[in-house]
């Protein structure tokens, strides 16, 4: 349940429009989902926790995209977060991830579920 209410025009703000751009071109995708809406309340926790985001999802590592999603994934079923897990969960799946590759993982039931 949301404790604060997301601005109904989050884009008016600069630092909040800078954000969502980069947002949309990192990802390659006009979309914007909620929870970046709802950070847009506080322009300055949204600029770090994209930045914080940014940096583990989109920088080169020794671990493949998908398995950074699946990790999100499994984090969201562990603190319950059904949105989260949903997110996540449709990111791994269009990176690639399939029930095969998940077998054996502790939450497979639900990460083999269709949409």
């Amino acid at each position: 349940m949301a404790t604060v209410t997301p601005p109904s025009d989050p884009e008016s703000d600069p630092r909040v429009k800078a954000v969502f751009d980069d947002i949309r071109q990192t990802r390659g995708s006009d979309f914007i989902n909620n929870v970046w809406r709802y950070l847009a309340f506080d322009p300055a926790l949204l600029e770090q926790t994209w930045a914080e985001v940014k940096a583990v999802m989109v920088t080169p590592s020794a671990l493949e995209p998908k398995v950074k999603e699946m990790i999100y994934a499994a984090v969201s079923i562990v603190n319950s977060c059904e949105y989260c897990t949903h997110s996540h969960l449709a990111a791994a799946r269009a990176k690639g991830m399939t029930p095969r590759r998940v077998h054996g993982f502790p939450a497979r039931r639900l990460l083999c579920r269709e949409n």
